[in-house]
């Protein structure tokens, strides 16, 4: 599956155009007949899917530093949650009752 074909793909259009002449030119009874062409149209949409999550994500880190500082101003907390983590007995057995039942799988 796709995704829908009629929103704008500026990047994909090409690949959108081959697809839809294939379905238009080839027979309905030869089942494979698009696929090389789907499998472009599938790699043009991973990678505009990767610079779109790029574009969204760029900023994540600082965003979320940000509001780990807002919490710990309105909490009156100095730990992020990731030092409280370490320093949870609870949480550090259960990591390494995990990483040894997966070394054990393994």
């Amino acid at each position: 599956m796709h995704p829908p074909l009629d929103r704008p793909h500026p990047d994909c259009q090409r690949e959108i155009d081959d697809l839809r002449h294939c379905h238009a030119t080839t027979s309905k009874l030869k089942f494979w007949g698009c696929n090389e062409v789907k499998y472009a149209l599938d790699r043009c949409f991973k990678e505009e899917k990767r610079r779109q999550r790029e574009v969204i994500f760029k900023d994540a880190e600082a965003k979320r530093a940000a509001e780990e500082r807002a919490y710990q101003a309105a909490t009156g907390k100095q730990l992020t949650f990731e030092e409280y983590l370490k320093q949870d007995k609870d949480w550090n057995k259960a990591v390494e009752e995990r990483r040894r039942r997966e070394a054990e799988q393994n």
